[in-house]
């Protein structure tokens, strides 16, 4: 190799070192809206237009470390369920009170456990299922089950999550209540009331096929 083609070649290893030091890390200098995660998920089966009517509980469930702590009334939670409800009309479905038999019966909670690992979606609802209050729906002993999916998870941080349930048919389905939608929002500022909104709009906008007509 010429003294020449030695020079051009150190050239070329500092160009391409420089550049590469000059790449933006995607994952890098998120701001705190890029850094939160939306996911929703549904059971394919259900047919949401066989839905009318819906009512949604008046506080928030808190899940920590795998506890049920309480139930809480922020203005953070009001403005949640106040979204849902909104987006929930928009979509077609009339808010009832919940001693009128709704349709579909809708949770919130916070969760803040930790842990990682593959969920099968039914075992996840039963277990999370002992601390929503079946009593509050008015199905005293009834639990909660999920379609059969699998998928992995971590969660290393606190949680939003938004769940539907299938009352409509709570009685044929041998004494389970069927989550026909669920949504979960982590990431910095979950819990900032000025971004309940936007979260909620995330949850609707992920869920074309949530509506009550056709």
């Amino acid at each position: 190799m010429s003294k020449r083609d030695f020079l051009t070649l150190g050239s070329l290893v500092f160009i391409a070192a420089f550049l590469s030091s000059c790449t933006k890390d995607p994952l890098d200098h998120l701001n705190a809206e890029e850094s939160r995660i939306y996911v929703t998920n549904y059971d394919s089966s259900a047919r949401f237009t066989n839905y009318k009517t819906f009512s949604i509980v008046d506080s928030a469930a808190v899940i920590s470390n795998d506890r049920l702590e309480g139930k809480v009334q922020t203005a953070y939670d009001l403005q949640i369920i106040n979204a849902v409800k909104a987006a929930m009309q928009q979509r077609g479905f009339t808010l009832v009170s919940k001693t009128a038999q709704p349709d579909l019966g809708i949770n919130v909670s916070r969760i803040s456990n930790t842990y990682t690992g593959v969920v099968s979606y039914p075992n996840y609802w039963d277990y999370y299922g002992s601390y929503y209050d079946p009593y509050y729906w008015g199905y005293g002993g009834y639990g909660y089950y999920a379609p059969s999916y699998y998928g992995l998870y971590q969660v290393n941080e606190a949680g939003l999550s938004v769940d539907m349930l299938d009352l409509k048919n709570a009685t044929t389905n041998g004494n389970k209540i069927r989550t026909v939608w669920s949504a979960l929002a982590r990431g910095t500022g979950v819990f900032l009331d000025a971004n309940a909104a936007s979260e909620v709009g995330a949850f609707f906008s992920q869920s074309p096929y949530l509506k009550a007509t056709n």
